[in-house]
């Protein structure tokens, strides 16, 4: 394990590497949303309780995808958790209701995931339960995005860029959770019911083969696989995914009734051959990214 500490008296770093002796593949895994170190700060100014608050966490996703090591690849986790501050946004996606001073003008306060409450600092979890007692300051999300946001992504684009240069480019999987009734939006697109759901953007993140491969492969193993609805892509996807300049993101979001009891967070017995399954998939991604950085 490389945590990739500072030197120093410097606090520890809000995320975690899992790193082969060598990287032996243009391959990168993420999971943004997997953290579970809850501040007591964090929980104390909460109305729910610790349990309602990790309705959003992509729980055990980590370890889900936790063989990437042995397939030669690294893989970086956030320790904090989503509903504290969502390294998956853009880095000042807020909604105004939430503070009690005004927002500056370049934040973005219009998105659609501002909206339902899932901006960078987020208003509800997934289920809709409201996260704060009262507001707060805007001082408050620019030091979360100082000391976790921005430190977690500066790890990630390093792993990409010393990726891209050893192999010429980088294939990042994005590794994500989804409840599994979906919520509204999923509902409404139809895809209640997926195991599955692989996001390109439409084809903008990535080259066809990747997804490709990834939904040949899920199919084979028996699950059932939508793309891009309801999920195309956050902003790793939307920020990373250059495929003209050798960086290819492909995100997957893992139906989470298959491996955990979604009231409990506990862990379900198909977890591990779901993570013998990612394993797989990984050795088949492998070289797909290897072929497709190797086009001219």
């Amino acid at each position: 394990m490389d945590a990739r500490p500072d030197k120093g008296l410097q606090a520890p770093p809000p995320w975690e590497i899992a790193a082969p002796a060598r990287q032996t593949v243009p391959l990168v895994f993420a999971s943004p949303h997997s953290g579970s170190d809850y501040p007591p700060e964090f929980i104390q100014a909460s109305r729910l309780d610790p349990l309602s608050l990790r309705r959003s966490e992509d729980s055990y996703v980590d370890e889900i995808f936790g063989s990437a090591p042995e397939l030669g690849a690294p893989l970086i986790r956030a320790l904090f958790p989503r509903a504290y501050i969502d390294p998956n946004r853009e880095p000042f996606e807020l909604d105004p209701t939430m503070f009690a001073d005004g927002l500056p003008s370049y934040a973005n306060t219009g998105s659609p995931r501002v909206a339902a409450g899932f901006g960078t600092i987020a208003r509800v979890v997934t289920g809709g339960a409201e996260i704060y007692r009262g507001k707060l300051r805007f001082a408050e999300a620019l030091r979360r995005i100082d000391s976790f946001y921005r430190p977690y992504h500066a790890a990630l684009k390093a792993l990409i860029e010393e990726t891209r240069v050893r192999f010429g480019g980088c294939l990042l999987v994005d590794c994500h959770s989804m409840p599994s009734m979906g919520g509204p939006a999923a509902r409404d697109a139809g895809a209640k019911g997926a195991d599955f759901v692989l996001g390109d953007c439409h084809g903008a993140a990535c080259a066809a083969a990747v997804i490709d491969t990834a939904e040949k492969a899920l199919t084979s193993l028996g699950y059932a696989v939508a793309r891009n609805t309801p999920y195309a892509g956050g902003f790793t996807i939307r920020h990373y995914g250059r495929p003209a300049e050798g960086v290819h993101v492909l995100q997957i979001e893992i139906n989470r009734a298959l491996y955990m009891d979604e009231e409990t967070m506990e862990r379900g017995p198909y977890l591990p051959r779901l993570a013998d399954h990612m394993s797989a998939l990984a050795a088949t991604l492998a070289p797909v990214g290897e072929a497709v950085l190797a086009r001219p």
